[in-house]
């Protein structure tokens, strides 16, 4: 038999001695023709494609699971029946209270098992006396029962007049329980069939409701651990595999396998957060350097993972949010859904979005520099404007905004700011620099006033402000409008402004891409009271943008995901709250389109009495004064002329910035359009400027003539 299998591998053919040859012919007549497969070898390969096939893994992992199912359901419903009818349960919450540092809790717990214990044991004693109880209460009940069909039978009659009615009820009684006997009966059968089929169904039920089966026979997108809850025992886990020899060692040699390093696991939004107490010889830093790797432990993507450092001494407080949750949109804009929402520019805060935790993320704009920054198209200017648009829903505030991309995100402040200018020209960056120049005039005006004065806002906005700062232009006197020089006058502007204008409510608020020390100067930068980030390229643009303080607190706009997590901001301010012992909070912003804009910026126009917006700073010296007056009230009926001033020397700070009331009066005696009193208060009417304006026109033409 040896030879016969010898020669069966060495001839497929299942001969047992070598064939004879083949003729020429033979084979030519064959062609190409492939040899035949001996049947045992397609048998094997077809079995082997069965066997390996995914649809025969599937189903074999399917029975399985399903089978383990009920194995494992028998076994939770069993480890319930224990723990209900012991006190298991309540050691097990101790222990987990006690590991954890809990005393409170590992109190309560002790205290409810001693109550459990004392209960089941009066539950026993009173088993004891249950006998004679239930059999003093069978006879009783009987004994009423059968009176009570007694009397009802001689009632009934009584009332038939028939003697035999008395027995009636207890006939009917009898009856009933004949039927209830033969349903049991009827019924009993299937009702055994069944029951075991029933109880196995329900066992699987229970063992499918908590995947009670091995990981390999679960489905594939069950079998992935992304999403599983954060437990204590997770958070060890992950802690102890960062590569971290001290970190681990010490976990190793705690007696509660490292749960005493954390404090209580806490809902916040849409995750958890823990503090963990490191043991000595661990830096905070250390851990921070390896988010990534602890974010992978807990079965999380990077961004899910956020690291701070709270007050307390060696510790990193973790916040872990649920799988996918931080993909989720939130909701509008407060802006959007609510109409008679108005703003507050000295006590209201600006709806801006929601922090990491789901809660209502608002900022305090009052006398506070502004700078948000970070990467292209990452929702910069909407950010930026989602504040404008609040902010101008309070009538007394006056906007100035410089838009140095030109592509229309700041078109609809059209007719309520008093100037606009859009473009990305070095001719628009000129323009820009006389608009924070006129505003450092305002400035300046406004700290000369006697103590006391209250001055209306003024926020100066420039929107890609790295334009202005790597303009190549420069003035008649040589002086460069770019740069981070001394002589730089858009540098110089923002400085003054920065170090002066807070006291007198004249704020900067600048956007600006890819911060550099080229494109955003340290000085300009450490100028904002409120500094923003979108996501950033590197840890040292997140410095330039926040700060050293913020970035070594946790704060990291560069680990954010360019194209994913646009609209989210991590801010360091003193005007947003910020959870104790953080140097900055994430801000997921509320995101308003542009047709949604306008409709707000509407309701902002129809709080102001008329705003005429300049778009370009007129730079001739040769002003005419009436027409200028009647440029600046522009479609208004009355203005009241400390506001036809202020417009004034918007127009041209170097003509009009010096004016009182008394040049304007000088100006329109003998016009017929002399300033006058409505409600108490002195206005220039529009067309008394526009009649005068015809008149002079007139004149002129007839002298001409």
């Amino acid at each position: 038999m040896s030879e016969n299998v010898i020669n069966l591998f060495k001839n497929p053919t299942n001969a047992p001695e070598a064939p004879s040859p083949v003729p020429a012919a033979a084979v030519a007549a064959a062609g190409t023709e492939r040899p035949s497969v001996p049947l045992w070898v397609r048998s094997a390969r077809g079995i082997r494609t069965v066997a390996t096939h995914d649809h025969t893994k599937t189903a074999c992992r399917a029975a399985a699971r399903h089978g383990l199912y009920v194995v494992g359901g028998t076994r939770i419903m069993a480890r319930r029946t224990w723990e209900g009818r012991t006190a298991s349960r309540y050691e097990r919450l101790l222990r987990a209270a006690e590991a954890a540092g809990n005393m409170d809790a590992a109190a309560e717990w002790e205290e409810r098992g001693q109550r459990f214990r004392q209960e089941r044991h009066r539950r026993r004693m009173d088993l004891l006396t249950a006998p004679m109880d239930a059999a003093r209460g069978i006879a009783a009940g009987a004994a009423i029962g059968a009176g009570g069909l007694l009397i009802l039978g001689i009632m009934l009659a009584v009332a038939n007049k028939d003697f035999t009615d008395i027995a009636a009820p207890t006939m009917a009684l009898v009856e009933l329980v004949r039927w209830v006997i033969f349903i049991i009966t009827v019924t009993w059968g299937p009702l055994v069939t069944l029951g075991p089929w029933a109880a196995l169904f329900g066992l699987w039920a229970v063992g499918k409701n908590q995947q009670a089966a091995p990981q390999w026979a679960l489905p594939a997108n069950v079998r992935s651990s992304e999403g599983e809850p954060v437990t204590p025992s997770i958070v060890v886990l992950a802690l102890r595999n960062l590569g971290i020899a001290p970190l681990r060692n010490a976990i190793k040699e705690m007696g509660d396998a490292g749960a005493s390093m954390l404090g209580p696991i806490r809902i916040a939004g849409c995750g958890v957060e823990v503090d963990v107490t490191l043991p000595s010889g661990v830096s905070t830093n250390e851990v921070q350097n390896r988010r990534r790797k602890l974010a992978e432990n807990l079965s999380r993507h990077e961004h899910e993972v956020f690291i701070t450092i709270p007050q307390a001494a060696r510790t990193v407080r973790l916040w872990v949010a649920d799988s996918g949750a931080l993909d989720e949109p939130i909701g509008p804009s407060p802006l959007t859904t609510d109409d008679t929402l108005t703003a507050d520019y000295a006590k209201g805060r600006a709806p801006w979005g929601q922090d990491l935790r789901g809660d209502a993320a608002a900022i305090s704009l009052y006398q506070r520099h502004l700078l948000i920054t970070g990467l292209s198209n990452q929702g910069k200017t909407a950010a930026l404007r989602a504040l404008a648009l609040w902010l101008a829903l309070d009538r007394t505030v006056e906007f100035r905004i410089a838009d140095l991309k030109g592509a229309g995100d700041w078109a609809m402040f059209d007719g309520l700011a008093t100037v606009l200018i859009q473009g990305p020209t070095d001719d628009h960056v000129v323009d820009t620099t006389e608009m924070l120049e006129d505003g450092v005039a305002e400035m300046e005006r406004r700290l000369q006033a006697p103590p006391g004065t209250v001055f209306p806002p003024l926020v100066l906005l420039v929107d890609e402000a790295q334009v202005a700062f790597m303009c190549p232009e420069v003035d008649e006197k040589k002086r460069p409008y770019g740069g981070s020089k001394a002589t730089s006058r858009y540098f110089m502007a923002a400085r003054k402004i920065h170090n002066q204008g807070r006291a007198v409510n004249v704020t900067l608020w600048q956007g600006t891409q890819d911060p550099t020390d080229q494109n955003l100067p340290k000085l300009v930068r450490e100028g904002a009271h409120t500094r923003a980030s979108l996501a950033l390229g590197t840890e040292s643009q997140a410095r330039m943008a926040l700060g050293d303080k913020a970035v070594d607190g946790g704060a990291a706009p560069n680990l954010l995901r360019p194209g994913l997590d646009k609209g989210t901001l991590v801010v360091a301010s003193d005007g947003i709250a910020i959870p104790a012992g953080q140097a900055s909070i994430t801000v997921r912003t509320h995101f308003i389109d542009n047709d949604t804009a306008a409709q707000i910026t509407a309701r902002a126009r129809a709080l102001r009495d008329g705003v005429t917006t300049l778009h370009v700073i007129d730079r001739d010296e040769t002003r005419d004064p009436l027409a200028d007056i009647a440029t600046v009230i522009g479609d208004t009926n009355r203005v009241l002329t400390q506001d036809v001033l202020q417009r004034l020397s918007v127009l041209s700070a170097d003509s009009y910035g010096s004016w009182t009331h008394a040049d304007l009066k000088r100006v329109l005696d003998g016009t017929a359009a002399e300033p006058y009193k409505s409600d108490g208060r002195m206005v220039v009417g529009r067309e008394r400027i526009a009649r005068a304006l015809t008149n002079r026109d007139s004149d002129g033409s007839a002298s001409a003539s």
